[in-house]
């Protein structure tokens, strides 16, 4: 089993979704938790009990990200350092999706998906590899990208974008840190449920099904087909993995086109 006891993580949309799932395989692993979050909601407090439950300690930090670097370092940074100073793994989990058509697309949804998909995870990184360079401290950061970083949808240019940022980053910043005994790498989601995409999928059986058809495991998972993989790349286990995105789709992102099944073939909408 990945070993991380003796490290503390600071997970940044780490209350629901892929970034829950994520804080609950790092406490089953051992490491302490400082979980952001927007809101401290029934998700964040079953989260945050749920890895207490594994004899770890978890923290709450809320903070709303469509905020100045500034303010974001002092009320996430500032605050997580004073909680653990010792605090050696950060994962740049949170993200948002609000796309739209690209004929329609206006310069604030577009500067708000980069801020938070990449700006905020970029200064981030830098303000924890300032601290542990000076300190001496192996320090690991994991970015959250998405299948879509590879593969494209036609109404959702913005984020596709972003999550592909995501992975030309976590390359650079591997070139830059990696001499400074400082791993950085990515794992990067297929479709797997969440509450967001639960709202999708339980109202449309055949968009499931859809997805499910594209997937050469044919499978939708659970978010918490993520949290081991993260839990990996940020242990001793992983020391000579460095500036890699590594998917966790089925299968997906390797499939060009399946051929349409004659079960899904002549169905009503």
């Amino acid at each position: 089993m990945t070993n991380l006891r003796g490290h503390t993580a600071l997970i940044t949309g780490g209350t629901q979704g892929v970034g829950a799932a994520i804080a609950l395989s790092l406490a089953k692993s051992g490491a302490d938790l400082i979980l952001h979050g927007l809101k401290n909601d029934d998700l964040a407090k079953k989260t945050i009990a749920d890895c207490r439950e594994h004899g770890v300690t978890a923290e709450l930090l809320v903070c709303d990200l469509n905020q100045s670097i500034p303010i974001l370092i002092e009320q996430i940074a500032t605050r997580s350092l004073e909680i653990a100073p010792h605090l050696d793994l950060l994962v740049n989990n949170a993200g948002v999706f609000i796309d739209k058509p690209f004929t329609e697309m206006n310069e604030a949804t577009f500067d708000c998906t980069f801020h938070i998909n990449v700006k905020v995870g970029y200064f981030l990184s830098q303000h924890f590899a300032n601290r542990w360079i000076e300190s001496g401290v192996a320090g690991r950061i994991l970015f959250t990208g998405s299948i879509n970083g590879l593969l494209s949808e036609p109404d959702h240019t913005a984020y596709d974008a972003s999550k592909a940022a995501v992975a030309g980053m976590v390359r650079s910043l591997c070139v830059a840190l990696a001499p400074q005994d400082i791993r950085v790498n990515a794992i990067a989601p297929g479709l797997v449920r969440t509450p967001l995409t639960n709202q999708v999928l339980e109202r449309n059986p055949r968009a499931l099904k859809w997805m499910e058809l594209h997937t050469p495991n044919q499978k939708v998972p659970a978010a918490t087909a993520c949290g081991p993989m993260a839990a990996f790349l940020l242990s001793d286990d992983a020391e000579h993995i460095h500036g890699q995105t590594v998917y966790i789709d089925g299968g997906m992102s390797v499939w060009q086109q399946p051929d349409l099944p004659v079960s899904f073939q002549g169905e009503s909408t």
